[in-house]
């Protein structure tokens, strides 16, 4: 006695098309607020652009990232004098959040480095967290950094230990 089965094609064919007309209609997600995320775009390029410059040492670029302010003036002469000290330099940041009210931009960033004097060097290693305050939505330019800085590692390697202690018998 043989039992032959019937298989409907419909709920199969129904499964697939869902599918496929779900790929279609979920691929193309507008950005609701164009504008917003320009900004946000141009305030991660300023970032990556203060980095790369500091990196490079690129003073005029570095400069050119910041307003005229006193106490940025203190934090070019500290990339200065790394520039001076440090034969390589190695920076990645990791941005954690950034907040904006109105001009103002805070972007919270843990960064860590390597400050290398010469290819032989084994190199100062540093990390910490900073609040980068930015300023603007067309050009976003450096207003004040609080927390710990990536600038000034010429003064930090004079106070890093240099050989671990002897230990005591």
């Amino acid at each position: 006695m043989m039992t032959t089965y019937r298989i409907s094609w419909l709920p199969a064919l129904c499964l697939v098309g869902s599918i496929a007309w779900l790929g279609v209609g979920c691929s193309n997600k507008t950005i609701q607020y164009p504008e917003d995320h320009a900004r946000y775009l141009r305030i991660d390029q300023a970032v990556e652009s203060l980095r790369q410059a500091y990196m490079q040492k690129d003073m005029a670029s570095l400069v050119s990232l910041m307003m005229p302010l006193d106490q940025l003036d203190r934090l070019q002469e500290e990339a200065r004098g790394d520039f001076d000290t440090f034969s390589a330099i190695t920076l990645e940041f990791s941005l954690e959040r950034i907040m904006v009210e109105g001009d103002d931009v805070d972007v919270f960033v843990h960064w860590q480095g390597l400050w290398k004097k010469n290819a032989d060097d084994p190199g100062l290693r540093q990390r910490g967290h900073t609040r980068l305050q930015w300023v603007g939505t067309k050009a976003i330019l450096l207003r004040g950094m609080q927390g710990d800085s990536p600038f000034g590692m010429k003064a930090r390697q004079i106070t890093a230990p240099t050989s671990p202690s002897p230990k005591k018998k």
